[in-house]
Parts: C-alpha cells; sequence; structure tokens
C-alpha cells in the first residue's frame, strides 16, 4: 500500500468521524433542555469534529497553503469557541430563571447576584 492510499484512507476515516461528531452535536442542541447543557454541546463535539474535517481535509488536498489555512481555521476555533461558551455561561447565569437546583457546584453563588 502506498503512503498515497493509505492517507486517502485516513482522510475518509477522519472526515466520517467529524461528521459523525457534529451530527451528535446537532442532535444534542435539539435534545438537551437547557442551555448549560446545551454549551456542552457546542463546544466539545462541535470543535472535535471540526478539527477531524479539517485533519482529514488536509490529509486529501496536501498541497501547503491550504494545509496552512485548515491550521488557521482549527487554531482560531480552539481559541474562540471557549471563550463564547464562557460568555454565554455568564450570561445564561446572571437570568432570573436560571434553575440552580441542577448546578453541582455554585461557584459564583458569593460573587454574583442574578438580576431581576
Amino acid at each position: 500500500m502506498r503512503a498515497g492510499e493509505f492517507a486517502d484512507g485516513a482522510s475518509v476515516a477522519c472526515l466520517l468521524a467529524g461528521c459523525a461528531l457534529a451530527f451528535v452535536a446537532g442532535v444534542g442542541l435539539l435534545r438537551f433542555p437547557d442551555t448549560l447543557s446545551r454549551m456542552h454541546t457546542v463546544a466539545k463535539p462541535q470543535v472535535l469534529g471540526l478539527l477531524l474535517v479539517t485533519l482529514g481535509l488536509g490529509l486529501r488536498l496536501r498541497s501547503g497553503i491550504d494545509i496552512g489555512m485548515l491550521v488557521m481555521v482549527g487554531f482560531f476555533q480552539l481559541t474562540t469557541v471557549p471563550v463564547a461558551t464562557h460568555l454565554v455561561g455568564h450570561a445564561v447565569y446572571r437570568q432570573p430563571h436560571l434553575p440552580t437546583g441542577d448546578l453541582a457546584v455554585d461557584e459564583l453563588a458569593e460573587s454574583a447576584e442574578p438580576e431581576r
């Protein structure tokens, strides 16, 4: 088996796994009941799925400029998604209808009062 054939096979595996994780993230957005649970669906499988898709594309395309662009896409996803979910979490925490009984640990109870 040549290296190009192996890279194509690995590319297909990464693309299928990335698409499956993106599908699971979409189903999780529909199925989870509240925003705090949906944040995990947005952050974890969606980013890993995108990274697998970009890895699969990089293995398939194999040109320097394409791989550079894909690395930039992965880098910006890894740097912006955690910040965005953190901000969404803080915004949801400040809402008056947050069910605080569902929280296992409430570390913001003393530092931030929900707006009424």
